[in-house]
């Protein structure tokens, strides 16, 4: 995914360059940065939510990561899920973030909101909390894991899942859910900007109908020698007849696909 980058490489022999600590912090100013810019034109939401589970893993210590992102019913009744892992292990990842429907901590950190700590699945309180989470994620060798919440105020989008091998200090965890803060706000922005494109994409194609509706209604009044009135008369009565859309009646009329013999002629004649 294109997006903003920080260069934190340089040749081993300059002797001022940043140290351990330094490098990590540019690297996670930039990893902030990238969660954050989600308004370019070539913006693809799976590789976005790839790149987030892959910095969790470059920058937070985890063996391996996945986000699970969860939209609005779209007149079906069913929640619109997103999946992504990190490059590392990608297979695995994703059956473990699709095994969640059935419980685990990606899907408790979405519906309470809320950070699901660090927890070790050989427990027996975490075998019962969720058995068939817990039984493939340690068919996989994994010991620890712990969720954080994609949210912003009150809105959750849905959550980052950490999986490692030993259980993370709460700094790490303070930071996963930082990043995750930056991702919510970046996935809100683009939400917001999609609208708005539909809403102005709409708004243009009401505009254009009209117009086309208006060169219609002027055309056939000529042609028949009656009223504008009568004209839209005309064009209304045969749109409904057929159950076209009046802006595709009108294209149709001044193209030629449709004669001014369909139709039905009334009302008074121009003076």
């Amino acid at each position: 995914m294109s997006g903003p980058m920080v260069d934190t490489s340089g040749p081993e022999d300059v002797p001022y360059g940043p140290g351990a600590a330094e490098l990590r912090e540019l690297r996670l100013a930039a990893a902030f940065l990238e969660a954050a810019d989600t308004l370019a034109d070539d913006f693809d939401l799976a590789t976005y939510l790839r790149r987030l589970s892959d910095h969790c893993v470059e920058l937070l210590g985890a063996r391996a990561a996945g986000a699970v992102l969860i939209g609005g019913s779209r007149g079906t009744g069913e929640a619109q899920v997103s999946l992504a892992a990190s490059s590392s292990h990608e297979d695995w990842v994703l059956g473990l973030l699709e095994v969640q429907r059935h419980g685990g901590p990606c899907l408790e950190s979405y519906t309470t909101r809320a950070v699901v700590p660090p927890l070790q699945l050989a427990r027996p309180e975490v075998l019962e909390r969720w058995p068939h989470f817990t039984s493939y994620a340690r068919n996989h060798d994994v010991t620890t894991t712990y969720a954080v919440p994609l949210r912003r105020d009150d809105l959750v989008l849905g959550a980052l899942n950490l999986f490692t091998d030993t259980p993370h200090p709460t700094t790490e965890v303070r930071l996963a859910q930082a990043l995750a803060d930056a991702a919510a706000i970046g996935l809100t922005h683009q939400r917001d900007l999609h609208g708005y494109q539909t809403i102005a994409e709409q708004l243009q194609s009401a505009l254009s109908s009209r117009v086309l509706i208006e060169q219609a209604k002027g055309m056939l009044a000529e042609r028949w020698q009656v009223s504008v009135d009568a004209a839209f008369h005309a064009l209304r009565s045969y749109a409904r007849r057929a159950r076209l859309p009046l802006g595709k009646v009108a294209q149709a009329l001044l193209s030629g696909a449709l004669d001014d013999s369909q139709l039905p002629r009334g009302g008074p004649k121009r003076p």
